[in-house]
């Protein structure tokens, strides 16, 4: 490639990544502002509604964050009254994360949104489903080249 500047920010994967980041997470607020949420909670809220009663760490480690990181999402979305905090039985030193009523009634009302998203992206459902897959890949083979 003739006149590729490697230090360019255009040429940069990473900043493709970041500002696309930014984008989608832009794209969400105002489709997640009618169920009360941020982006944040709507992750953990996703987690939940597929396994619900999950362990804090189990939550981070899905999104590769420390639970320290998550506490504060936890804590707002308790005090909306969306989810509670239990002690595990089998472990007292660890949280549970448990939907309440109203964080399993939120579920229905989220429905739409990949839709939303879908429409917003310009792809069909298979391309979509693509890059996901390289974009999964992408940070699996980042991830191992730093172990």
């Amino acid at each position: 490639m003739k006149d590729f500047d490697p230090l360019a920010l255009d040429n940069q994967l990473c900043f493709t990544l970041y500002s696309t980041s930014l984008a989608m997470t832009q794209m969400y607020k105002p489709l997640l502002d009618p169920l009360g949420l941020t982006y944040p909670q709507y992750l953990v809220m996703m987690i939940l509604w597929q396994e619900d009663g999950i362990g804090l760490k189990d939550i981070g480690a899905k999104l590769g964050q420390q639970s320290g990181a998550l506490t504060p999402v936890i804590k707002r979305l308790e005090q909306e009254g969306r989810v509670r905090r239990v002690r595990d039985p089998q472990d007292e030193r660890a949280l549970c994360i448990q939907l309440t009523p109203e964080g399993k009634a939120l579920r229905q009302q989220a429905l739409g949104i990949g839709q939303c998203v879908l429409d917003a992206c310009g792809f069909n459902l298979e391309e979509l489903v693509d890059l996901k897959r390289k974009i999964d890949q992408l940070r699996r083979n980042i991830q191992n080249s730093t172990q």
